[in-house]
This record gives C-alpha cells, structure tokens and sequence, in this order.
C-alpha cells in the first residue's frame, strides 16, 4: 500500500544519534516535518544530500520544517556520522525492528536491507502534503523541497 498525498502520515518513536526517542507526533500543532529517508551513513552521495540541507538549514526552518533524516544504520554510527559532518537536524535510526519505519513509508529496500531515498514532507496536523522517491544512485534536489516548503 502506498502513501497518498493528504492521507496522515504513519506514526513513529526511533532513537536519535544521542539515544533520545523522538517522536512524530510530537511536532504535531508545532512544526512541519522533512522526513529524509537515505541508505547508509558515511556514503558520497548521502552525505552531499545532507551537508547540501545543513547548509541551506534556513530554507527549512524558515518555512517551520523540522528535518528528520533517517536510515537504518545502528545509532553509534550515525552519532559518528554527525559530530563528524557537524548535522544540526536530528538523524533516526530505523536499525531494529529492521526498516520498520522505512517499510511504512514505502520506502524500504529488501535486497540492500535500506532505505531508498525518499523523502516525506508532513504538516502540523500530521499529514503528508509532499513526497519524492529517488532511486539509490539518484540524489535530490534541494529545489524541490524549496517548492515543497513554499507551498505549505
């Protein structure tokens, strides 16, 4: 089943690189919510994406978006990743139950056992208003989600 623009978005807890749970729902009423889904840590192009988002951070809060990147990577090697590229935004690991919020999304790849790179933009109420999904060698454009932002 495939997630529809104007449908809510599906609910999830996952630790952060710093072990704290961070929940979904929590940015409900507050905040609109970028959820980044992108297949490993430490690799070019995910890295270039999400230096790309640290960089241009503004456009995102700006607009009222929390940026939320998730992979299935364990939560020390994300916490790694982070100090090491300096990301301000939260990066979830969706590492046990196994792509389980990656798989909700759509999103999950079987056969590498990540994520693909897609990505959610959610409303404060809670329901997807935006969604593109890349392959694994396709990186996304930091336009897209200027556009995305802007028409909230």
């Amino acid at each position: 089943m495939s997630l529809q623009i104007g449908q809510p978005a599906p609910g999830f807890a996952l630790k952060s690189e710093h072990g704290e749970v961070v929940e979904l729902s929590a940015f409900q009423g507050e905040k609109n919510v970028a959820l980044v889904f992108y297949p490993f840590a430490f690799s070019g192009i995910c890295t270039g994406e999400l230096c790309e988002i640290r960089d241009n951070l503004a456009a995102f809060e700006d607009g009222g978006v929390q940026v939320l990147a998730i992979s299935c990577d364990p939560m020390f090697a994300l916490r790694t990743w982070a100090d090491a590229e300096k990301y301000p935004f939260p990066l979830l690991s969706d590492f046990w139950p196994h792509g389980a919020v990656a798989q909700a999304y759509g999103v999950f790849n079987e056969t590498t056992g990540s994520s693909v790179r897609g990505t959610f933009l959610i409303d404060k109420d809670g329901v997807l208003r935006w969604s593109i999904v890349n392959g694994m060698g396709e990186a996304r454009s930091l336009d897209g989600y200027r556009e995305a932002i802007a028409a909230l």
